[in-house]
């Protein structure tokens, strides 16, 4: 399941009991980031202590997604786990840099490294889908992340037509917050 905004898509890759390694894609910014923080919340409700966010295809994260990433880390802290990023590009290692953030956010050039970082029996089989002889063997993604919660956000979002090329099962507007 790959739920998305027009801007925003957000994928598990793999999984196991302890970790999610997810795939976000797109921008990052004020108007996903209810999206962003639902699904990342529904990842953690689901057991998961540890996040791998490959963010090889963020395209865009300003302050209020770098908000988000930190809600997200604070989140997993307070369930003894870590939020690590595998792929950032050079405007987000800036972002990161320029904020302070960079020790609060641990990035790695690639998901593998990242998984590095975990204990060993917390990691996620990987590459997907392939058998790991450590680390937890449950690998065939099984979270339900949001889908579509409510019909007709108060704005289309920038770049988006009126959300009708948007998949119903792999969907959810991205709505701005008052």
């Amino acid at each position: 399941m790959s739920p998305q905004t027009s801007r925003l898509s957000i994928t598990e890759l793999t999984r196991c009991e302890h970790c999610a390694v997810l795939r976000v894609s797109g921008e990052l910014d004020q108007d996903c980031e209810q999206f962003f923080l639902r699904t990342i919340g529904t990842s953690v409700l689901a057991g998961h202590r540890h996040l791998v966010l490959d963010v090889t295809a963020l395209t865009f994260c300003d302050s209020r997604g770098l908000n988000c990433l930190l809600a997200a880390r604070w989140l997993l802290q307070r369930r003894e786990g870590l939020l690590l990023l595998a792929g950032p590009g050079h405007r987000l290692i800036d972002l990161l840099k320029q904020t302070g953030s960079s020790e609060l956010l641990p990035s790695h050039p690639t998901v593998s490294q990242s998984l590095k970082a975990l204990p060993q029996e917390h990691r996620p089989a990987w590459p997907p889908g392939g058998l790991s002889s450590v680390g937890c063997a449950h690998t065939t993604p099984q979270v339900r992340l949001p889908s579509s919660p409510a019909q007709g956000s108060p704005r289309t979002p920038r770049g988006a037509s009126s959300g009708t090329d948007r998949t119903p099962e792999a969907s959810a507007p991205c709505t701005r917050l008052p």
